[in-house]
């Protein structure tokens, strides 16, 4: 098996590292992942600047190709040109540093790196760890390795990817993992106003969740119950509960002679 793996916190965070370590028993590993940070990059591509690459060592070993764009970007250029005439059975992408439950995986770069490894025909995983201080790797290390061998077990249907999100919790205190649906959601938007030396206004965004939907089996209730919450998605944003009504609305227009 070869597995690639990605990520939006970029190559040289802590989580491609512990997930690179968890993994390695499972297959051959390749890693294509951001230069730097590219968190909340969401699905964007880059189109009209050049990707430049960078080999990247660990420990004094090769570890992977450092690439100077977004996580999607990642993703097309080894599936599309570095490893084209070996492709990955799996993409793998974190172990990201933050939830991505909710909403957030619309933003999340390390959620469209498996969805954009699924638009291209390799199965996708995204896996975070919730949260941004005090991590517990070694849980996100044994629940990445467990889910990782159930999906190349066990590949989901096509144009389905697995995001995994993981309470930060020592491994001994998890209660098991959960299916869980992604949790209608918005972010409460805060912008914070400060004045250049040259007396221009800049603003830094920040927000929190506000979860407008409070069942039992959304992904943030799962995590906070002390599951796993394992939520598959579709590509497919299809509201089909509108179809009919848009439906209605449906006109056939005759060819207009010239």
């Amino acid at each position: 098996m070869k597995i690639l793996l990605c990520n939006d916190d970029g190559i040289h965070a802590s989580g491609i590292s512990v997930l690179h370590q968890a993994i390695g028993g499972l297959g051959e590993l390749e890693v294509v992942a951001p230069d730097v940070e590219r968190s909340a990059a969401g699905h964007a591509i880059t189109l009209s600047d050049p990707i430049k690459t960078v080999s990247v060592e660990k420990n004094e070993l090769p570890f992977g190709t450092a690439v100077g764009g977004t996580p999607a970007d990642c993703i097309k250029l080894a599936l599309c040109l570095l490893m084209k005439d070996s492709p990955p059975d799996l993409v793998v992408s974190g172990i990201n540093l933050g939830s991505n439950t909710g909403v957030s995986v619309l933003y999340s770069g390390t959620v469209s790196a498996a969805s954009e490894a699924v638009i291209l025909g390799v199965p996708g995983v995204a896996i975070s760890l919730c949260t941004y201080q005090n991590p517990h790797w070694e849980t996100a290390a044994k629940v990445a390795e467990e889910i990782v061998a159930k999906v190349l077990e066990n590949p989901l249907p096509d144009g389905t990817l697995l995001n995994v999100n993981i309470p930060n919790v020592p491994y001994g205190e998890l209660k098991g993992m959960k299916v869980a649906r992604m949790g209608r959601s918005r972010f409460i938007e805060k912008f914070f106003v400060h004045r250049d030396p040259r007396g221009n206004n800049y603003y830094w965004l920040d927000g929190e969740l506000n979860l407008l939907d409070d069942s039992a089996d959304t992904d943030v209730r799962v995590v906070e119950s002390g599951y796993v919450a394992l939520t598959p998605i579709h590509i497919d944003l299809t509201a089909r509960h509108a179809m009919e009504q848009v439906a209605e609305w449906n006109v056939e227009y005759g060819a207009n002679p010239s």
